[in-house]
């Protein structure tokens, strides 16, 4: 059974190119039509309005009972939050530490399933979606995940290396990754086109 909370949103009404991080764009699918229209927009200075609180509630709720769903479907357990920031929707799956979330919580699950819900999203509003889902604390381990992988690449360059890369990820991730960076005074940048954009360390 299933218990679905939901918070309160926050939205940003609208972001330009001068004023939007890679983030702003992290929901689209890399390669993806709705990437590229994205990015294009981008490049030539259009502006984006953002979803409203109506309409990101209204997106969260979609996925909140699609999720819901197939958990009954699968009969796992879990308890669905559903939150709003920075014009997206999150939708967290959380259980006790004996249930068999777990079974969903592994990366490739749970990029996958979010892939599904944004396409579920979609088809109930028309809209494109840019959804977050975390299953057991997925996004915070992926998250520790890509620490290492910088600490491992800046450990290349202290030995002496120009520079290093990282693979190819989605552009959440890669916001996720320069963010990171930051934090241990090196400096990141996104390279690459498509499925294949990736993100390089450098010096600061």
């Amino acid at each position: 059974m299933t218990d679905v909370q939901q918070t309160e949103s926050v939205v940003e009404p609208v972001v330009t190119e001068d004023s939007a991080s890679e983030a702003s764009f992290a929901g689209a699918t890399e390669g993806s039509p709705e990437a590229q229209v994205l990015d294009a927009g981008a490049s030539e200075g259009r502006e984006y309005a953002e979803p409203t609180a109506a309409q990101l509630d209204q997106e969260g709720d979609i996925a909140a009972d699609y999720i819901e769903e197939l958990l009954d479907i699968a009969d796992i357990d879990g308890d669905i939050d559903i939150d709003a920031r920075n014009g997206r929707s999150y939708i967290s799956v959380n259980a006790d530490e004996n249930a068999n979330l777990r079974l969903l919580s592994k990366p490739d699950t749970v990029t996958a399933l979010q892939e599904l819900t944004r396409l579920a999203v979609q088809n109930k509003t028309g809209s494109f979606s840019r959804l977050i889902l975390d299953i057991a604390g997925s996004r915070d381990a992926r998250q520790a995940e890509l620490a290492t992988l910088v600490d491992h690449a800046i450990s290349r360059i202290e030995e002496g290396a120009a520079q290093a890369a990282l693979p190819a990820m989605s552009s959440y991730e890669r916001k996720l990754v320069h963010d990171i960076v930051s934090e241990r005074g090196f400096v990141s940048n996104s390279q690459g086109e498509g499925r294949d954009r990736h993100t390089v360390i450098t010096k600061a």
